[in-house]
């Protein structure tokens, strides 16, 4: 399971979660969309199945520029995957790799549990898929309830270090996010990093 990203250049991965679980219908934050399109960054986008299917045309449009790509984040967000048996866990990924398949034209090589929750038997399931895993250096809190941009912006500027994967949220629940996007981003270059995407880095 990875954490950081491997070698030593001063580079970080931007990603960013798009989580949906049954009743509870998220859409791309427009916010997010329009600062990774006008700063011209690439990212790693982590959806479930269900986000994927209400977001097609969007994340369509975002494959199809080269800069994001679309990874597999469960089927509907079950908060512990780990106390699935096998079959539903197999079903959680493999029907989201041909929802983001359908959508992108590109099957996922990339996994992230729904709140980072699992197991070594859940672990050993979704690589035995073909799936590396990947989860964060770091928790954002993004989506914390009353997080503001500059709370947002201190946090991630003060732990961020050369070859981390940096979290966010782009499910249009993490309000501070798409403010503090640019400052962010303007500070992290001035301080010499660069920005990849995982499969660029993770061969």
């Amino acid at each position: 399971m990875v954490t950081q990203l491997p070698g030593r250049d001063k580079v970080v991965a931007l990603t960013f979660d798009g989580c949906e679980a049954p009743n509870a219908p998220a859409l791309l934050d427009p916010s997010i969309l329009a600062v990774l399109e006008a700063e011209k960054v690439p990212a790693t986008f982590f959806v479930t199945g269900l986000f994927a299917r209400r977001n097609a045309a969007g994340l369509a449009r975002l494959a199809e520029t080269g800069r994001i790509e679309v990874e597999n984040h469960s089927f509907d967000h079950p908060q512990h995957m780990e106390r699935l048996d096998g079959p539903r866990l197999r079903r959680q990924v493999a029907e989201t790799d041909s929802e983001i398949e359908r959508v992108t034209g590109r099957r996922p090589r990339f996994f992230r549990f729904p709140a980072g929750n699992y197991d070594a038997a859940a672990l050993a399931e979704v690589e035995s898929l073909g799936h590396t895993v990947v989860h964060w250096s770091f928790a954002s809190g993004d989506p914390a309830r009353g997080v503001t941009p500059a709370h947002l912006t201190d946090w991630v500027l003060s732990r961020t270090r050369p070859g981390n994967i940096l979290i966010f949220h782009v499910n249009g629940r993490a309000p501070a996010t798409g403010a503090a996007l640019p400052g962010i981003l303007a500070e992290l270059r001035k301080r010499g990093y660069g920005f990849v995407r995982l499969d660029e880095v993770m061969k």
